[in-house]
């Protein structure tokens, strides 16, 4: 498994935390794994409360509409990615 970024470690904990994934460390969330379906196997109620979440950490809106979201949310790696690129906070 690739080594996570320590901001990547960082959105993994707040990903564990905020949808309460039992059972999952999040050091040992696959940074270029799939968030949904074979990966972590998240779905679109995750990505809404993983959306808040992510708000309310970095200072920033991700839009449920935009044609973006299937990149942005394809992995631990291109989240933070979008993360680096647009925080606020």
């Amino acid at each position: 498994m690739p080594e996570q970024t320590p901001a990547e470690l960082a959105l993994a904990q707040l990903l564990v935390e905020s949808l309460n994934l039992e059972g999952v460390a999040p050091g040992e969330i696959d940074p270029d794994a799939p968030l949904f379906g074979a990966g972590l196997g998240l779905d679109s109620i995750d990505a809404l409360e993983l959306a808040l979440a992510i708000s309310k950490q970095y200072g920033f809106q991700l839009r449920s509409d935009s044609d973006e979201n299937r990149r942005i949310f394809a992995s631990l790696r291109a989240l933070s990615a979008h993360i680096e690129q647009h925080k606020t906070a």
